[in-house]
């Protein structure tokens, strides 16, 4: 942690020191012509904002972003972006066409670098980080971004009074400011939030009539890794407790059906679907504070939430002492 307090320290000094106007230029290695794209991030999802031409492999974009904020770069409107966290000076990126995360090099941002920094390490602690950037956006992005899904609504309202007021009105921190009332509300002990959604076939269904058993409402998407990685032990939950009063209701995070209804029929999730293909946009999703998935809410017959986010062995286990 003290490379990391060390590094923005310094990244600090060299940004008041700075007192040259926004402006981003770089190189695309591997491309000699054609567009890159600028995007702004927004609940997770990136949309392109502005574009440049790439002329033998240089380019420039001569309109400024609102800052300081993440965007993305990439060479397809719909690719996969580089993330850049830009701000009021000039920045240039090396951009390697084949290899966007381990190659590119980008110069000029404090909030890059401290970012950069933060993903070489496993071991940083939000509170310390914090601490030693409370006025960098890198810091708010990562609270918001890397921590919000496992922290208490306590410790999340804590945390955003320790960043700068210059973050307060930032997008991350009205996300932050959002979610607590909605973590609260679906905490344990309380009354499952209900919700009415469309099946696999297009049909109504509604989540409170499936209560009457020990029901897991489990947030997952075709597209997500570790969700695909966590099925076979909902699966094999199922089958072993399905006859003894447990059931699971499940909320895809999907945004294309054939893909969707691939999942479900590749991994035999032989139980209730639902999805409004809104990707990080769904409504169930938004109603239980969901910020990360696999996510899922363990509720009682009588429709109070009992436990959270419970996977693998610790599922087995909370399902063998209430259905022993």
């Amino acid at each position: 942690m003290r490379n990391l307090i060390s590094l923005i320290a310094a990244a600090l000094v060299a940004t008041s020191a700075s007192a040259q106007p926004f402006s981003l230029t770089g190189t695309v290695k591997g491309v000699e012509s054609g567009k890159i794209y600028l995007q702004r991030f927004s609940n997770k999802m990136f949309f392109t904002i502005d574009s440049a031409d790439i002329r033998n492999g240089a380019f420039a974009f001569s309109r400024k972003p609102a800052l300081p904020e993440l965007y993305g770069l990439t060479l397809q409107p719909a690719g996969s972006p580089y993330f850049i966290f830009l701000e009021d000076r000039p920045i240039t990126v090396a951009l390697d066409s084949a290899k966007y995360y381990s190659n590119t090099i980008a110069k000029g941002s404090a909030a890059q670098d401290f970012f950069t920094a933060y993903r070489s390490r496993r071991d940083v602690k939000i509170d310390e980080l914090i601490q030693s950037a409370p006025a960098s956006i890198a810091t708010v992005y990562i609270l918001y971004r890397d921590y919000s899904y496992r922290l208490t609504p306590d410790e999340i309202d804590r945390y955003v009074q320790q960043l700068d007021p210059s973050l307060q009105q930032t997008q991350y921190v009205k996300v932050l400011r959002e979610l607590t009332p909605v973590l609260r509300k679906a905490a344990v002990g309380n009354k499952a939030p209900d919700f009415t959604l469309a099946g696999v076939k297009g049909e109504t269904v509604k989540l409170s009539d499936h209560f009457g058993k020990y029901l897991l409402l489990d947030f997952w998407a075709s597209w997500c890794g570790p969700c695909r990685r966590e099925n076979p032990n909902l699966v094999k939950a199922y089958e072993k407790y399905k006859g003894k009063g447990f059931d699971i209701f499940a909320v895809s995070l999907d945004k294309d059906k054939s893909s969707w209804l691939k999942g479900i029929a590749d991994d035999k999730l032989a139980w209730t679907h639902v999805s409004d293909l809104a990707f990080w946009n769904s409504a169930p999703a938004a109603l239980y504070g969901v910020r990360a998935i696999p996510s899922n809410v363990l509720i009682g017959p009588d429709g109070v939430i009992i436990a959270r986010n419970l996977r693998g062995e610790e599922l087995e286990k909370k399902l063998a002492e209430i259905l022993h």
